[in-house]
């Protein structure tokens, strides 16, 4: 199945008198819940939806916790989560304090299904 998308007319924002320029976007055709998740994975295995929901809600509990501790969180062929940062130069190393950091980020880095799969996606111009 095709990801449909539409055409959006841009202006180039560090200079507005550029001509504009056309881009597509993706058009989300819903969302999935983890509720939903946890009901497709109980249909596809003998683990009952609550099972599975209990352990979903605990992976959401464990992933910020142990990033929190500096570990890379790891899922397997999922992929991986780890915190990235910013931060401003000092002179000196001495000088260098946790407050130089900023703009934590959480980054997730695809396993190779997701990464084979995004690879494979194919879009569709919406209306066409």
């Amino acid at each position: 199945m095709a990801i449909k998308f539409n055409v959006h007319e841009i202006g180039n924002p560090s200079d507005p008198t550029a001509p504009k320029k056309f881009y597509a976007r993706p058009v989300h055709t819903g969302e999935i819940s983890l509720e939903d998740l946890a009901a497709d994975i109980s249909h596809a295995s003998s683990i009952t939806e609550s099972d599975v929901y209990a352990v979903l809600q605990s992976l959401i509990r464990e992933i910020p916790r142990n990033i929190s501790r500096g570990y890379i969180v790891r899922l397997g062929n999922m992929g991986s989560f780890r915190v990235s940062t910013r931060s401003t130069g000092s002179d000196l190393a001495e000088e260098v304090t946790s407050s130089n950091i900023f703009s934590p980020k959480l980054l997730f880095h695809p396993g190779r299904q997701i990464k084979n799969a995004m690879s494979t996606l194919v879009f569709k111009k919406n209306g066409s």
